[in-house]
């Protein structure tokens, strides 16, 4: 069963995999975040408007939360595409530590070089005379931080003291914190009250619906090149139920089912082929979020060149 390791390695070294089966100009459903993938499902749009109220409006702090894979970055990358030439954006993903070390963070992502043994002053020093000279030039910095989870308290305490720095009418900082749920959590703890009262715009960008996630995978295949009516109907329903609407979820899923539709000769995903694998094991999210993943084991898919696997020999 199988194409085996050399045939694996033309399809791979080819990059095609899929693709030409389907008519496709490219992989529609990789995990790397693409605003040229940005699925626009209404709750996307309003945390984008969220996002761009925020910086419109001079917001000390904006607050978006989501769940992991949910396109929280991918709205990120729209974002800071979309900035106009006088908001100076510092992006800051995954940071972690306490006082001084966000400091630090913060210099790296506005690209401020600072002596590695500076003291903690002469870390803020620093940053406010960068800050003063971006606003003498007429320009306001937006500082994002991706998976703000991760801070400690005593971090999220530091970032709002950042805030301080404004003063009067003068915004010299603006703040974008973006994390999972806990984020909210961190934030509206009681220690934590002065930072949440700086928050001027909130959203959670909750998993997409059933109906949501139809039109997600339909969009993806368009801009891939493809019709959009490459999935089933019943096939789109399964994918929701295995994997919670989250969009990294349906995207693995989805990745697999195409693969397996193409090793069928089949040109359309069916339900049958996103339950084979399902079974199968090789959708690892299947085992957190669909029922009777207990007990499966993941198995690898081998493929040799020019051979396709009869259906007879498939499970299901």
């Amino acid at each position: 069963m199988g194409f085996g390791v050399e045939g694996l390695s033309v399809v791979m070294n080819s990059g095609d995999l899929y693709i030409s089966h389907f008519g496709l100009s490219e992989r529609p459903f990789t995990l790397l975040p693409d605003p040229g993938f940005l699925y626009w499902s209404s709750q996307h749009r309003h945390a984008f408007s969220i996002l761009e109220f925020g910086v419109m409006s001079h917001a000390p702090i904006t607050l978006i939360t989501g769940e992991i894979g949910s396109g929280k970055t991918t709205l990120l990358q729209q974002l800071i595409s979309q900035m106009e030439d006088n908001v100076t954006t510092g992006l800051v993903s995954n940071a972690q530590g306490g006082r001084g070390e966000i400091l630090q963070w913060v210099l790296n992502a506005l690209n401020v070089s600072v002596d590695s043994q500076s003291s903690y002053v002469q870390l803020f020093q620093a940053l406010m005379d960068y800050l003063i000279g971006e606003y003498a030039a007429g320009r306001r910095v937006v500082l994002i931080f991706d998976e703000a989870q991760n801070l400690s308290r005593e971090g999220l305490e530091e970032l709002r003291l950042l805030t301080n720095i404004n003063s009067n009418k003068d915004e010299l900082i603006q703040l974008i914190l973006v994390g999972q749920p806990e984020l909210q959590d961190m934030v509206l703890h009681p220690q934590m009250r002065q930072l949440a009262q700086r928050v001027a715009a909130s959203f959670h960008l909750p998993s997409m619906d059933a109906e949501t996630t139809a039109g997600y995978i339909a969009h993806r295949l368009r801009v891939a090149g493809g019709t959009g009516q490459e999935f089933a109907t019943d096939a789109c329903a399964l994918v929701h139920k295995a994997t919670g609407g989250v969009p990294r979820l349906v995207n693995q899923l989805c990745e697999f089912a195409m693969l397996y539709t193409w090793t069928d000769e089949a040109r359309t995903v069916t339900a049958r082929i996103v339950q084979n694998v399902l079974r199968d094991g090789v959708f690892f999210g299947a085992h957190a979020l669909s029922e009777g993943a207990e007990g499966t084991k993941p198995q690898m898919l081998v493929l040799r060149d020019g051979q396709k696997i009869p259906p007879e020999e498939k499970t299901g």
